[in-house]
């Protein structure tokens, strides 16, 4: 990759990266126009200040625009996002396993169904040191009568 092409991708990371720029962008990728209570609402958990300064970096970046209805992606923001929509397949696929990384080993490996497979006997479990022997008869059972 030539220094222009690094110095490019570098930009574009750099207006990625700031908190909540892609949250924005995907918010707005379903092509209609939202108000900025709108667009905060589908942000989620957003505060109107870096809202203002997320749309104020993507329209001087030309990938969204203001206009009579609301906020909305430029022809470069659609491009964008258009390169970007992978990230969706990647995130369920890479969210399952994720989910199988966290069940463990035992979840990775199926159980073994050979029934000819050998079997290690169980072992006994010890009693507590402080444990009273088993009763030999049930009590209310006296043979005293």
């Amino acid at each position: 990759m030539s220094t222009k092409e690094n110095a490019a991708i570098s930009q574009l990371l750099a207006l990625l990266e700031a908190r909540y720029a892609l949250r924005v962008l995907w918010a707005l990728r379903d092509g209609h126009a939202q108000t900025f209570r709108l667009l905060q609402d589908s942000v989620g958990g957003i505060t109107p200040n870096t809202l203002n300064t997320r749309i104020k970096e993507l329209r001087e970046a030309g990938v969204v625009s203001h206009g009579s209805d609301g906020y909305c992606l430029t022809l470069s923001g659609q491009d964008l996002l258009k390169r970007l929509s992978d990230l969706q397949a990647f995130a369920a696929k890479w969210q399952l396993g994720q989910s199988k990384k966290a069940a463990g080993p035992a979840a990775a490996q199926p159980a073994s169904t050979d029934a000819s497979a050998p079997v290690a006997p169980a072992a006994p479990v010890p009693s507590p040191p402080d444990a009273a022997p088993p009763a030999a008869t049930p009590p209310g059972s006296d043979s005293q009568g």
